[in-house]
């Protein structure tokens, strides 16, 4: 079992920044890859970005240049670091987690709120 958990949202102006953290428990040493979704009101959830063991990272088109992506294998924890926020980038954002014991099962945060308004 994997337990994550995100911190991190809140309410920025356009143009703010914010970083939000995944700290992941239990048998995390078994993730190979991890991911941020968000869901916006009315939207399907959509993947932003995701990040492998090896650091290996890919964002979809419309955060590239603008959101990071890092993970500290340590602390056993992920980052998205979100700079230039649009209103459009309004969202619940969720963390997520494949293990690998044998066999591939996913794991889901709670969500974190982010709200882009002036």
């Amino acid at each position: 079992q994997v337990q994550l958990v995100e911190s991190g949202g809140g309410l920025v102006q356009p143009g703010g920044s914010l970083r939000l953290s995944c700290a992941a428990s239990g048998s995390s040493s078994s993730i190979v890859v991890m991911r941020w979704y968000r869901q916006a009101p009315g939207k399907q959830r959509e993947l932003v970005a995701s990040i492998t063991t090896s650091g290996t990272t890919n964002y979809v088109d419309s955060v590239k240049g603008r959101f990071t992506i890092s993970r500290d294998n340590a602390k056993n924890t992920m980052y998205l670091q979100m700079n230039s926020l649009k209103p459009e980038d309004t969202a619940v954002y969720y963390c997520n987690a494949d293990s690998f014991l044998g066999s591939i099962v996913r794991y889901w945060g709670q969500g974190t709120q982010v709200t882009v308004s002036s």
